[in-house]
């Protein structure tokens, strides 16, 4: 069953988001400031988080799809001798 790509991909970007504010800010920059990098960082923890969460549907469903070709394979072995 694939992972939801854009829910994972949005909590993850969310975190960031979070995350890169509450440093910015501890280090003293100006709010709009934070905001920018926050923004910035959050768009590319969105665009990583997609392509990765991408990259392991793609090798689940590929496992699967091995693990019943395997599967048929050995039925239709076992039924001949």
């Amino acid at each position: 069953m694939p992972l939801n790509v854009r829910s994972i991909a949005v909590s993850f970007a969310v975190i960031c988001f979070f995350g890169l504010s509450i440093i910015g800010w501890v280090s003293g920059l100006a709010p709009f400031t934070c905001c920018k990098k926050a923004l910035a960082g959050a768009l590319i923890a969105y665009v990583a988080a997609s392509l990765a969460v991408k990259a392991v549907n793609a090798i689940l469903i590929n496992a699967m799809i091995t693990k019943h070709i395997k599967k048929q394979k050995e039925n239709a072995g076992g039924g001949k001798d």
